[in-house]
């Protein structure tokens, strides 16, 4: 996806083009785990290995999990297209004031909604300061020379 760094941008002050998820890495991980466990054939003799481990007894459980993560974060194409949580309170509070980020509300320092991306309010205030286009394409740079979220 080739996306102007500006639609990458989260209306909390993320940046989604430094996201696992819409890097594709977790995605990535679970079809190397998926890899590796059909290369050495261990769905094929989970029951023996059960009796090594008895937790292996869960496998069954631990591949619906695999499918829950690839389903829920295999692919994002990022908050301002639609992806992230379907009922993201910031998203519709931004939506519903024609905002393009929190950057541009007066409410920014007190808002409760913002409250669990706190450390998001310099960004934010970045946002403010440079511009939501300046600001983006710094973090495309960023995330082109290796930058990305450690959640």
């Amino acid at each position: 996806m080739n996306l102007n760094p500006k639609f990458l941008a989260g209306y909390c002050g993320l940046y989604c083009g430094a996201c696992a998820i819409y890097q594709g890495k977790i995605k990535q991980a679970v079809e190397n785990l998926r890899s590796l466990i059909k290369a050495y054939g261990f769905d094929k003799f989970v029951s023996e290995l059960a009796r090594w481990n008895p937790t292996f007894k869960h496998y069954r459980e631990f591949e619906e999990v695999m499918k829950a993560f690839e389903e829920t974060f295999g692919e994002c194409p990022a908050c301002m297209q639609g992806g992230g949580a379907p009922q993201c309170q910031i998203r519709i509070c931004c939506q519903q004031k024609g905002y393009a980020t929190c950057a541009e509300c007066v409410e920014m320092w007190t808002c409760q909604k913002l409250e669990p991306y706190a450390k998001n309010r310099e960004a934010l205030e970045k946002i403010k300061a440079v511009g939501l286009e300046k600001w983006a394409e710094d973090m495309q740079k960023k995330v082109e020379e290796g930058f990305s979220y450690r959640i």
